[in-house]
């Protein structure tokens, strides 16, 4: 029946299964305009000034007034061992109150405003986007009985009082184990002592290989960017990592995928920690130029890698709160090694998604043509195809750059849509949505912060915003799909590609060509039908209509991540965890980047931009574990 009800559901409304559709936030109404002799730098002051006594006080519902009403406080570790999001007065007191329940009292020491560039002084901004809710905003630093943090805090004009609209508190750093970077750097090298019998190279060789009774902390499943985050993040603060690979190469997991995909979002967007893409690298990155990157950065972070290993028996031992883990490894000199590993925890880094999706359609094994497959298999068209028939079933980012592959050797081309598609041209995307990330635009970290700092229901509101302006910018392009009978969409209440993202993994285009080889008909579209069968030579519809095809990509997406732990891990471990993605009731990601239910086991995945960011929460929570700060399944 739940099913038969989400089903039922618009498809640009949809959620993953079991998710929550955030609302967008109702802004404050009338809100006055600061006047134009108003000492922002005072008002800010003077409104964390306020907290950092009630706060001192542990009055919490003191705290919690000084919001306006239905104010939100976000929270990342900082103030619990959580991700939390509150809302008005009684969540927000809730939240301080379950704080002040550590074991060490209240974590959050004082609070103060960080003013040591333009972008993180107070300043009058337009907390909707919009320019109808004006407000201060400005960058906080703060302390924590364990280290520090940083944050993000909007200010808006109550009845002539300035009261908090939201703040967001991240921790940082854990004292004492400060990321080693900069003037903490190591030195290498032990001037006028006897320098040993290993050099750097054998040193290397020996940390990577495990041997002699030496196990790794934190074993990671898969690496491509959420692995490869995950083990930089947590070298950085001193905790061992190995990263097992099934591929033959660190990249593979890109450089496998079909022919000519390059990225659609643009490199500003997707640097990762530590190592940036150098200033010459494209705007738009090649996959096999990204596989080729990743494996560089593997190596310069002196990342420990097995490739050519393969997961076995997985066991979960509670006394021990450690795991036996058996994998098979296929060693440089072409032996075949079988390890046991006893890690305190690991990450699953396996991709966003579950297992590919491949519906079983009558006839699947009587089909004649030249090729049926997954998108996730297809090698790339067949140069000089003309005439030849290509059938994709899907109408997402796979089934277009496909298609537009198929068009350019020569096929005729049909996309098979189901449910509607968000579609925004790549301009649109790096001009409106994207448009901070950019040549020589604010610094990337202070950019996420304010892009996290944002509430769920407040990030959903501004998207909307963004959507109507990208709307605008492709009306032409979408008029154009419409008239040809693709069915696009706004996205989840209107809030366009991210929300998409967010709420179902999926079900957007970023436009690079397709679209108008769409509109001009050189790719046609079939609508709304599911498909009967396949026949010998083509597809079957539900209404009786058929169409022929030599090849058939199914670009029908995944399942959910929780797949693949149940057949990794088992299902002790899935049956502990719920499903990933989507959102919960806070409005936080589901069992991602976070505590999953199950001690010693984390999540870790997604785009480069997500995992650059998320990589360190979750470092930080494995390290806080390490060290004694808390158990897992604690607050």
């Amino acid at each position: 029946m739940a099913a038969q009800l989400h089903a039922q559901i618009p498809t640009d409304n949809r959620t993953a299964f079991g998710s929550v559709n955030i609302p967008p936030v109702v802004f404050p109404k009338n809100v006055s305009a600061p006047s134009p002799d108003l000492d922002v730098s005072g008002a800010a002051t003077t409104a964390v000034n306020a907290l950092n006594e009630a706060l001192k006080k542990g009055d919490y519902e003191a705290a919690a007034k000084l919001f306006v009403d239905q104010g939100y406080w976000r929270d990342h570790l900082a103030l619990t061992w959580e991700f939390r999001t509150a809302q008005g007065t009684q969540g927000i007191t809730s939240l301080l109150q379950d704080s002040s329940k550590s074991k060490d009292g209240f974590r959050l020491k004082e609070i103060t405003i960080d003013s040591s560039s333009a972008l993180r002084a107070p300043k009058v901004a337009s907390l909707d986007g919009e320019g109808e809710v004006p407000g201060i905003q400005f960058f906080i630093n703060f302390g924590t009985v364990i280290g520090s943090g940083k944050g993000v805090a909007r200010l808006v004009d109550d009845s002539g009082t300035w009261k908090f609209f939201s703040i967001y508190t991240a921790l940082d750093e854990i004292d004492g184990h400060q990321e080693q970077l900069g003037e903490r750097r190591p030195k290498g090298v032990k001037h006028g002592q006897k320098r040993g019998p290993q050099n750097w190279a054998e040193k290397r060789q020996q940390e990577t290989s495990y041997q002699n009774g030496t196990q790794p902390a934190v074993l990671i499943i898969g690496a491509g960017q959420a692995g490869l985050t995950a083990a930089a993040r947590l070298k950085m603060i001193g905790v061992d990592a190995l990263i097992i690979e099934q591929n033959n190469r660190v990249g593979d997991n890109w450089r496998k995928r079909y022919h000519n995909l390059v990225l659609h979002d643009t490199v500003w967007y997707q640097h990762l920690p530590y190592i940036p893409f150098p200033p010459q690298w494209p705007i738009f990155t090649p996959k096999d130029k990204l596989a080729t990157f990743f494996e560089a950065y593997a190596t310069l972070l002196e990342l420990n890698v097995w490739t050519k290993t393969e997961l076995g028996d997985v066991k979960w031992d509670d006394a021990t709160g450690s795991w036996s883990v058996t994998v098979q490894r296929q060693k440089e000199d072409g032996t075949t090694e079988t390890r046991t590993l006893h890690p305190h925890h690991i990450i699953q880094a396996t991709g966003l998604s579950g297992f590919k999706f491949v519906p079983k359609l009558k006839g699947m094994e009587n089909f004649k043509g030249d090729r049926i497959c997954h998108s996730s298999d297809f090698p790339g068209s067949t140069p000089n195809s003309t005439g030849k028939k290509a059938v994709i079933v899907g109408c997402c980012t796979s089934a277009h750059d496909i298609a537009q592959d198929f068009v350019e050797n020569g096929y005729d081309v049909t996309l098979v849509q189901r449910s509607s598609t968000f579609v925004a041209s790549s301009k649109s995307v790096s001009d409106i949505l994207l448009r901070d990330f950019s040549e020589g635009g604010p610094p990337v970290e202070d950019l996420d912060l304010l892009f996290h700092s944002q509430p769920t229901a407040v990030l959903k509101a501004l998207h909307t915003s963004s959507a109507k302006k990208q709307t605008e910018h492709d009306r032409e392009t979408l008029e154009g799909l419409r008239k040809v009978g693709f069915n696009v969409d706004s996205g989840p209440d209107g809030a366009g590609l991210l929300f998409k993202y967010f709420q179902l993994g999926g079900r957007y285009y970023i436009d690079v060509g397709a679209s108008k080889l769409i509109v001009d008909g050189k790719i046609k579209v079939k609508q709304g039908q599911e498909i009967a069968e396949v026949l010998p030579h083509g597809l079957r519809f539900e209404d009786g209509s058929e169409l022929e095809a030599d090849e058939i990509v199914l670009a029908t997406g995944y399942g959910n991540m929780r797949d693949k732990t149940r057949h990794m891990l088992g299902d002790a471990v899935a049956d502990k965890i719920g499903d990933v993605w989507g959102f919960g009731e806070g409005g936080e990601l589901r069992n991602i980047f976070q505590q999953t239910g199950h001690p010693g086991f984390w999540i870790h995945g997604s785009s480069l931009a997500l995992c650059r960011y998320y990589s360190k929460a979750l470092s930080l929570q494995i390290k806080g574990i390490e060290e004694g700060l808390y158990k897992y399944g604690e607050k």
